[in-house]
């Protein structure tokens, strides 16, 4: 039973990213959700009990490995190794849960009006320790002195964009979807360009 539950529970959550992503969570109906993960509707509301906790679990699914990308950041780190792996990791979570970045990105530009103050906080405070320990690697002189703030933004823009703007990218390279082979030049391209970046002046 737990099995089935748990697939039941991931076609759903699968379906209302792409359902939130593509209509917004005003204009989603449950129906369209139920429909698209090809159960009854009455289950939706067996697992999540409203269309408000899917979208939030929908947020949920997205913000965790947000969060645990940014596991490797300490100041004791190394530089290029951290953020490397930063990246690499942005990267995955645009090629792994496309919808679900489009859902959180949506909602980040309208205000964040259903993150929970502990999730806004969690992540507040995942990116202050990120910039404080880039901060940390200026002051040693380890790597360039970049406005620490710009290039965290500039790393999500970056990584985010093979998700939020999949359709751009579709038509630019003629491909319906991306291949493994893709997601890795897009990672190593980014990689090069912030640590070139962020290599110290000589």
């Amino acid at each position: 039973m737990s099995t089935i539950r748990e697939r039941n529970k991931e076609l759903i959550l699968r379906a209302a990213s792409e359902e939130f992503a593509d209509k917004g969570f005003a204009a989603t109906k449950t129906s369209d959700i139920a429909a698209k993960a090809g159960l009854p509707k009455p289950n939706v509301y067996y697992y999540f009990k409203s269309k408000e906790n899917l979208y939030r679990e929908v947020l949920e699914s997205i913000i965790v490995p947000i969060l645990q990308a940014s596991t490797p950041f300490n100041p004791d780190g190394v530089p290029s190794e951290v953020l490397s792996g930063y990246i690499r990791s942005k990267i995955r979570i645009s090629r792994d849960l496309p919808f679900a970045s489009k859902v959180f990105a949506s909602e980040i530009m309208h205000g964040a009006p259903h993150l929970s103050a502990d999730l806004v906080e969690q992540l507040n405070g995942q990116a202050k320790h990120n910039i404080d320990c880039i901060q940390t690697w200026i002051d040693r002189g380890q790597i360039a002195p970049i406005d620490p703030n710009h290039l965290m933004f500039s790393i999500w823009a970056a990584t985010q964009t093979y998700a939020d703007f999949d359709w751009q990218i579709s038509a630019v390279t003629g491909k319906d979807k991306l291949d493994e082979a893709d997601y890795e030049a897009a990672a190593q391209t980014i990689i090069r360009l912030v640590l070139k970046g962020c290599e110290p002046d000589q």
